[in-house]
């Protein structure tokens, strides 16, 4: 099934090489001024740049070979040699009755389908999900959604950081806080049956003891010292601290599934940086017997430095002074692991844009190593979410903010703008509040979305939840009004017919629906969910329009009241596709 931009660009190509000139000058885009014309090609200026003429010249050859083409309805020239290219109201008939028969609105599959491995998420072990957490959850459900809705086989990695300092660190202080607990773990055989007492710890505690535990360990060296030493001692095997450690996990890992749930993102692989641990010691070794691997002040290390650097490139850190393995160890074992396990053809890690330096020499270590084909780790990078004062967002106090907290926060302020709406108060109490959530949810995700990954972003609550404007609850909001209207037209006995175009509305609503294939092409390219985001606002403001130009169930005839029902039950559709790719459900009702 193809696109009319696609249909379009081939006859404008096989004009162009009729006249002897090169096909690939034929490229069509949508237009710059929407009034004049739907599409365009601009080629004619490059082939006068290339020496073959006058552009309008040129123009005008290649719009005479045009005319009468099924797709075209007019074709012109324009200022300095722009062919600008009207579709036939019949071919966008068709091209809409082809979107409503298809499941999936015009959407085409890769052509070669791809092993895919996603790695975001991040968390740590023993300390909850805060804010900073959120773009790498919600970029990254995003771009996994989208990879797998094209075809690709795609798994979504969790990746939890729980086998480095971090753990040394809260082993040491929770020993330290607690003599029992203390003696149980430094036990070289701990009775089973005083397990219990570690349930004294809860997530709440490791969230207080790990940053105090942290600033410690940067102003005293002895402390310092013994954490490194009970981080070493937890990866050699230590019985006691393996038993705390499995405890971080446990507790950690009911709160992460409860936060990741509200927000509708899911793992394939709940693994972490412990299950490679096997992985490093025959690492370090075939790293030795490639001669990849160097002493250095004690600690042993893999140069990545080319001679064409611009820059200075760090080496990778592989085994510390004190024998433990680093931050970069388990992420070049994590590759090992997945080349093994699942053989990618493509990995991507969403990951703050200020870890690119790490990434940069985590993958030129494997490429060294043979680890992973050259070209097949990608670092998608994003910025910060800022608050109002141009900071990574922060509690009123200047705390870093817990996400469960800000999922309460933007739930009640949903309730409190459905509540002013005048929206959901016919609803029952347990529809209207899983309605809210989505509701918070669609704030959150949209509002993070339609910015470019690449970019940091302003949070501003009040704004991002209202339900006008270029946000998540507007979107619901439309796409609840559109099924309202079809559950009025199926009371009423109306069902959706042939569709056809004859208005203004209904020609721009059409080509916006028609652009669904090409963005989600694009999107999947440049890996940026951002321009489906933009495509599910302009089609809702489309419909808008079309919705208030062109009466549908008040329609002038019963063929043109089915056509419309049937193009406004294609762009809820096309509406649900792509809101569903950025995580965001839609509720039935308002």
């Amino acid at each position: 099934m193809t696109d009319l931009r696609s249909g379009l660009g081939e006859a404008v190509s096989a004009a162009f090489a009729s006249i002897g000139l090169p096909a690939e000058w034929g490229r069509v885009a949508a237009s710059d001024r929407a009034d004049l014309a739907d599409f365009q090609c601009n080629g004619a200026m490059a082939a006068a740049k290339a020496g073959q003429g006058n552009p309008r010249q040129i123009a005008q050859r290649v719009a005479d070979r045009l005319v009468g083409h099924p797709l075209i309805r007019g074709v012109e020239v324009a200022g300095p040699g722009f062919i600008n290219l009207r579709v036939s109201q019949k071919a966008l008939a068709e091209r809409m009755n082809q979107l409503a028969a298809d499941f999936r609105s015009g959407a085409s599959r890769v052509e070669a389908p791809r092993r895919v491995i996603i790695d975001y998420g991040g968390p740590n072990v023993a300390k909850e999900m805060h804010v900073g957490h959120l773009r790498a959850s919600i970029i990254g459900e995003a771009v996994k959604r989208l990879f797998r809705f094209r075809g690709d086989d795609v798994k979504g990695d969790a990746h939890f950081g729980d086998w480095g300092f971090q753990m040394g660190l809260l082993i040491v202080a929770c020993g330290d806080e607690d003599p029992e607990i203390s003696a149980l773990i430094e036990s070289p055989d701990p009775d089973p049956a005083r397990e219990v007492i570690l349930d004294r710890i809860s997530l709440s505690d490791l969230d207080r003891l790990y940053p105090a535990a942290a600033a410690r360990a940067k102003t005293d060296d002895a402390y310092r010292d013994r954490a490194r030493r009970a981080t070493a001692e937890l990866q050699a095997g230590k019985p006691g601290y393996l038993l705390l450690w499995r405890h971080f996990a446990r507790v950690t890992r009911e709160a992460l599934a409860r936060d990741f749930h509200a927000l509708g993102i899911d793992f394939d692989l709940w693994r972490g940086e412990s299950d490679v641990d096997p992985l490093i010691a025959p690492m370090v070794a075939d790293l030795e017997a490639k001669h990849l691997i160097a002493d250095d002040a004690g600690a042993r290390i893999v140069r990545v430095a080319r001679n064409d650097d611009r820059r200075k490139v760090p080496p990778l850190l592989v085994v510390s002074s004190e024998g433990s393995a680093m931050y970069g160890t388990t992420d070049l074992a994590t590759i090992l692991d997945r080349e093994k396990s699942f053989d990618p053809e493509l990995a991507l890690y969403v990951v703050d844009q200020r870890q690119a330096d790490h990434f940069e020499t985590v993958f030129r270590a494997a490429y060294l190593a043979g680890y992973a084909e050259s070209g097949s780790l990608e670092h998608i990078g994003f910025g910060t979410m800022n608050g109002p004062d141009g900071k990574p967002f922060k509690t009123r106090a200047g705390g870093v903010l817990k996400l469960r907290d800000l999922i309460d926060m933007v739930s009640e302020k949903a309730r409190e703008r459905l509540h002013a709406a005048d929206l959901g108060a016919e609803l029952p109490a347990e529809e209207f509040e899983a309605t809210a959530l989505k509701v918070g949810v669609a704030t959150l995700k949209f509002a993070d979305l339609i910015n470019f990954r690449g970019t940091s972003y302003v949070f501003d609550l009040d704004r991002f939840s209202s339900f006008e404007g270029k946000t998540g609850p507007y979107l619901l909001y439309q796409a609840v009004r559109v099924k309202s209207l079809l559950r009025k037209a199926a009371d009423d006995g109306a069902a959706g017919g042939k569709i056809r175009i004859f208005e203004p509305a209904e020609r721009d609503l059409a080509l916006a629906l028609d652009d669904f294939d090409r963005v989600l092409i694009e999107a999947y390219d440049r890996r940026a969910p951002n321009l489906i985001a933009d495509h599910a606002y302009r089609l809702a403001q489309i419909f808008s329009r079309f919705y208030a130009s062109c009466p549908v169930l008040a329609a002038p005839d019963e063929s043109t009241r089915a056509s419309r029902l049937a193009i406004a039950k294609l762009t809820l559709e096309q509406l649900e596709l792509a809101l569903g790719l950025l995580g965001i459900d839609t509720p039935d009702r308002m």
